[in-house]
């Protein structure tokens, strides 16, 4: 039986440097802790937080949430020692910031594999400048090589995306959303995972919702995020509605019967349904069913 595909609906930062974050990460109901070595940490700070991310990753803390640690840039000092301290602690995967061409993905895995990475982790890549946009299917197309730690999610760095392109911060982020599309389109044409990037306003809850629920519309499997509170928007937002939930089974239910076995295409409540929206109603139902409890 195919392991159930892993829900990411929620994927909340944690400063490496903030040891109550981090304890407190235990208890958040999201489906991913990316505990950051990078933006979040001053200079001053790195040494402290990459010995702290790696003690909270190394004693196993986090339950069933997926834990991901971003790192510094390849281009900078702290990268070595970032990777060499983090992959012996095993989180389930590496976050590389900046990452703008396929090359960015081989010196990343070159680096990881140098430092013994152990079998299982997996590599998360930041699309966050124009030229990562541009190259997004290229870079994507690296989750084909059977070579080194496998690719698994691109997650988009709207802050900076907007900041290099001179884009506007507007309500429905009608400037950014050929860029979204696009990260989407790149991951979907080689089977990994696409997050959102963060919304940033702590005190605009509808348009935060407005937001994660775009993010749904667009394609995406989560929302990176940067408060425990939006935790069970996002959750909410990715996953199944029970309307989704019920006409899937209906689909699915139709299908079965021994008269339908062999069609392609059946009515279900008067609406036409082909084998495509089998598979369809299949992924909503192992989503719904992979979906962590909020312990």
């Amino acid at each position: 039986m195919a392991a159930l595909p892993r829900p990411r609906r929620s994927a909340l930062y944690i400063p490496g440097s903030n040891a109550r974050a981090l304890d407190k990460g235990r208890s958040v109901a999201a489906d991913v802790l990316i505990l950051d070595l990078e933006d979040a940490v001053s200079v001053e700070a790195k040494d402290m937080a990459r010995a702290a991310v790696g003690a909270a990753v190394g004693v196993h803390a986090y339950g069933k949430r997926e834990v991901v640690v971003r790192v510094n840039g390849l281009d900078t000092p702290w990268i070595a020692r970032d990777i060499a301290a983090i992959v012996t602690s095993m989180p389930d995967a590496v976050l590389i910031p900046k990452i703008s061409k396929p090359e960015d993905i081989r010196r990343a895995r070159a680096a990881l594999h140098a430092a013994q990475a152990p079998e299982g982790l997996a590599l998360w890549a930041m699309i966050e400048t124009p030229l990562a946009v541009l190259n997004a299917g290229a870079i994507a197309a690296t989750a084909a090589s059977n070579s080194g730690v496998p690719l698994d999610a691109l997650v988009i760095g709207t802050n900076d995306l907007m900041r290099e392109t001179g884009m506007r911060t507007v309500p429905g982020r009608a400037p950014l959303v050929p860029a979204l599309v696009q990260c989407v389109l790149a991951a979907r044409a080689y089977g990994i995972a696409v997050l959102d990037g963060t919304f940033n306003d702590l005190n605009n809850w509808d348009g935060f919702r407005a937001e994660c629920q775009q993010g749904r519309d667009l394609g995406m499997d989560g929302k990176t995020l940067i408060h425990p509170r939006q935790v069970p928007i996002a959750n909410d937002a990715f996953a199944p509605t029970a309307d989704e939930v019920i006409w899937a089974e209906k689909v699915l239910a139709a299908f079965s019967k021994p008269e339908n076995v062999n069609r392609a295409v059946i009515s279900v409540e008067g609406k036409m349904v082909e084998r495509l929206h089998e598979r369809m109603a299949l992924q909503v139902l192992e989503t719904a069913t992979a979906i962590l409890p909020d312990d």
